[in-house]
């Protein structure tokens, strides 16, 4: 999949997460609508979808009105991530950008354009959920993202944890002490975030970048005074040879360099 961001806390020179106050409650969603973009992801891509299924599962025996839609960019894949996806019964579309900003944005045009979002609903009543193809998203996800909007967040941001079979010892203690604060906002994921609709038109969407579209999309939305909540976390893959140079991979590498620890030789 392509790799999301890793990054330091999102700076916006407003007030420390904790401190805004919450949009008055009663903005109810009734429509969500999940992106995933692919690239290359046969091995990995099962599981996202199995897991995925179970929580929009859940999703709608908890609200049976709601609209669920699931939407999968396949962008320049060579592989069998294609034939993985007509397996699961989910909206798919491909493009070539070999650019996972691109991918994203033109996901969320497509989901828009399934949930009617500015004609048969107002974007305010509209959630767009943001996951990986080689991540796994726990059975609540979705319902809490639903519950906090409903309760007045435009935000949900969710951290990450790398599949512990991924990772030696050292690696795993690394990133255990890099990721022991509570602030949601100190790493952004594109596989674990969560934004209404009308929050995500206000900045124009997914910026076309081939890395760090998620950060860029949060660091807008908070500019803009959204009420941001913490999300449940989502396990994700820890190889340290992603689809981007940089990302949530090359996070990986660099905390390995930091941690004196050998480099990893993977195969492709």
């Amino acid at each position: 999949m392509w790799r999301s961001s890793c990054s330091p806390s999102v700076r916006t020179g407003r007030t420390p997460m904790g401190e805004r106050p919450a949009r008055p409650p009663g903005r109810e969603v009734s429509a969500v609508a999940v992106v995933i973009p692919v690239h290359d992801e046969e091995v990995l891509l099962p599981r996202c979808l199995r897991a995925l299924e179970t929580a929009v599962s859940r999703l709608r025996r908890a609200r049976p009105r709601l609209r669920v839609e699931v939407v999968l960019v396949l962008d320049a894949c060579t592989d069998g991530s294609a034939a993985v996806a007509a397996r699961h019964g989910v909206h798919v579309m491909t493009t070539d950008s070999r650019c996972v900003g691109m991918a994203r944005a033109a996901g969320t045009d497509a989901a828009g354009a399934l949930l009617g979002v500015g004609t048969d609903r107002s974007p305010s009543e509209a959630w767009l959920a943001s996951t990986d193809a080689d991540s796994m998203v726990p059975p609540h996800w979705l319902t809490d993202q639903i519950s906090s909007a409903a309760g007045g967040a435009d935000l949900v941001l969710g951290r990450v944890r790398p599949d512990p079979e991924d990772l030696e010892v050292g690696l795993r203690r690394a990133w255990l002490r890099e990721h022991c604060d509570t602030d949601p906002t100190r790493h952004v994921h594109g596989a674990n975030l969560g934004v209404r609709w009308d929050a995500l038109e206000a900045v124009g969407g997914f910026k076309p970048v081939v890395e760090h579209e998620d950060v860029l999309l949060v660091q807008a939305v908070l500019s803009h005074g959204a009420h941001v909540v913490p999300g449940r976390e989502v396990l994700t893959s820890g190889r340290r040879r992603g689809r981007v140079p940089g990302g949530f991979s090359g996070y990986l590498r660099e905390l390995a360099r930091n941690s004196a620890l050998p480099p990893l030789v993977e195969s492709d």
